[in-house]
């Protein structure tokens, strides 16, 4: 099931070299993603912003937002480039 970022835990990078300090996210209006944030919180001691802001918006993932793409995204940086981000950007058609 892909998480917040739209990326499968099952094919995550940082999954698999173990950085994830819950084994994989969640969609952010997954029943599960109140109890992932606060796991990750904990673990890196602040809240990881693309799963807070896909549950503050209320979306499962962030592409999918109305705002997408915003600051959020290039400040959290990973797993997307800049140009990863502005070219889904383009092909969803937002501004």
């Amino acid at each position: 099931m892909p998480g917040a970022r739209g990326i499968a835990r099952e094919v995550c990078g940082i999954r698999e070299r173990g950085f994830c300090p819950f084994n994989g996210c969640v969609p952010g209006t997954g029943p599960k993603a109140m109890e992932k944030l606060q796991k990750f919180k904990a673990a890196m001691g602040h809240s990881c912003s693309t799963l807070a802001c896909a549950m503050n918006n209320e979306v499962d993932y962030y592409t999918r937002c109305d705002r997408f793409r915003c600051d959020v995204h290039y400040k959290q940086g990973g797993p997307y480039s800049k140009q990863t981000l502005d070219m889904l950007k383009g092909v969803l058609g937002k501004k």
